[in-house]
């Protein structure tokens, strides 16, 4: 019962990259695609909507083995997940936003 929150999130930031891939923007920072053209928005939100996913998708996945297995190990699911996630968002960032910030 003590992962439910983190079940929770992952899901949730599951949802927002789910919604990135579609091509919406809007739930990324304003400062952050502030000079993404109109051209590269569905482009952008592809690689954003990708790393947010994987993201979201190994927080969820290490909830519900941590619910199961309560094992230590299972916390690199989600490092690796972060990991390659921000890889995919830095990509875009500089791409489409000439920049990270």
């Amino acid at each position: 019962m003590e992962y439910v929150f983190l079940l929770i999130l992952g899901i949730y930031i599951t949802i927002l990259g789910i919604f990135n891939l579609k091509g919406d923007i809007s739930t990324i920072h304003w400062y952050n695609r502030l000079k993404i053209t109109k051209e590269n928005a569905k482009e952008y939100g592809k690689v954003m909507g990708i790393g947010t996913s994987i993201i979201g998708i190994c927080v969820t996945i290490t909830a519900i083995l941590q619910m199961i297995f309560n094992n230590e190990a299972i916390w690199y699911i989600t490092v690796i997940g972060i990991v390659i996630g921000l890889i995919f968002m830095i990509y875009g960032q500089l791409r489409y936003n000439k920049g990270i910030f």
